[in-house]
């Protein structure tokens, strides 16, 4: 073990949705929905799971947190086989929020604060690409705010754009999951150059009118012919929401990651939030699918802190400031 080992840290880590509709596997926006991860040296590898929603997630060595914060170790040479793990996620599992991307990240953090930062953040987006196959998620939770990004199979490249503060999300989440591997099989192994070509430009304009703030064209931007109509089979009304949100004061709408949560984006100004909500909610209800509506805000990646000897654990923290 190093001398520069610190003994416990904690991360924490925001949600993130991927594609915006044509920027299939290319473009992600983290979301103030967050996850904390506790990460200590032990004597014995325990794993703590706070809140019902992780339930069968393993709480033993097989647990991805150990296995990614080991994988640090083995690249930083470092041996710390024995961890203290607790976490507390308010990210929805399998439901297009980045929940896999938001573990995988935070421990990238917690493991690498342990050893004293010995990687750097490109370095960490590196990692995490290489273990998502993807980097729009995982950029998105490291970098914060929207992330450009390609992985080509060897590395990841990424450009962060600051989000204009107009910017608001709304986020439909509907009660069932529906897993990424489900998700992609739908999906086409070819597409016709016209609908590569069309994907191509949509996903520049709407990376153009979100790094210079037009936010009236995103609404033309926001298409997609690559996944979205593929997926929609798997989410009864999500047609529906992408043809006429933009009638009920969206800029534009898109599933979120691989679904089944739908995004809008909005102008925080506008007076027409309640007129979408109702428009999501009435939709999704007529299939007979229940789901759960939040505003979010883009935000800042992950932070990672240094614990005391004396510091409260996580359960207090999250009954304390987050389910207070």
């Amino acid at each position: 073990m190093s001398d520069r080992t610190v003994q416990k840290v904690r991360v924490k880590v925001p949600a993130s949705t991927a594609n915006l509709g044509p920027g299939f596997d290319s473009l992600g926006m983290a979301l103030n929905l967050y996850a904390w991860i506790d990460m200590a040296v032990a004597d014995r590898t325990t794993v703590e799971l706070i809140g019902d929603q992780m339930n069968g997630i393993p709480t033993d060595k097989s647990n991805l947190i150990y296995k990614v914060a080991q994988m640090v170790f083995a690249e930083a040479g470092v041996s710390i086989p024995e961890l203290s793990i607790s976490m507390y996620s308010e990210i929805p599992l399998t439901r297009g929020l980045g929940s896999s991307a938001s573990a995988i990240v935070g421990a990238l953090a917690a493991a690498n604060a342990l050893i004293g930062s010995r990687f750097s953040t490109y370095e960490l987006f590196q990692m995490a690409s290489r273990l998502e196959k993807h980097p729009d998620n995982v950029g998105a939770s490291l970098y914060g705010g929207i992330v450009v990004a390609f992985w080509d199979d060897e590395r990841a490249e990424s450009i962060r754009l600051e989000p204009d503060g107009r910017l608001d999300v709304l986020v439909a989440i509907p009660e069932f999951q529906l897993s990424t591997e489900k998700a992609r099989a739908v999906m086409p192994t070819q597409v016709a150059m016209k609908d590569a070509v069309y994907n191509l430009s949509h996903s520049s304009l709407l990376v153009a009118a979100l790094a210079t703030g037009k936010l009236g064209m995103i609404r033309h931007a926001m298409k997609d012919r690559l996944h979205q109509p593929y997926r929609a089979s798997l989410i009864p009304g999500m047609q529906t929401l992408l043809d006429e949100s933009g009638n009920y004061g969206a800029l534009g709408v898109a599933l979120s990651g691989a679904g089944p949560t739908m995004l809008a984006l909005v102008d925080a100004e506008s007076d027409r939030k309640t007129e979408l909500e109702s428009f999501l909610r009435g939709t999704l209800a007529k299939e007979g699918i229940s789901a759960k509506l939040l505003w979010l805000k883009p935000c800042d990646g992950v932070t990672a802190t240094l614990l005391a000897e004396g510091d409260e654990g996580l359960r207090r923290l999250v009954e304390k400031e987050v389910l207070a």
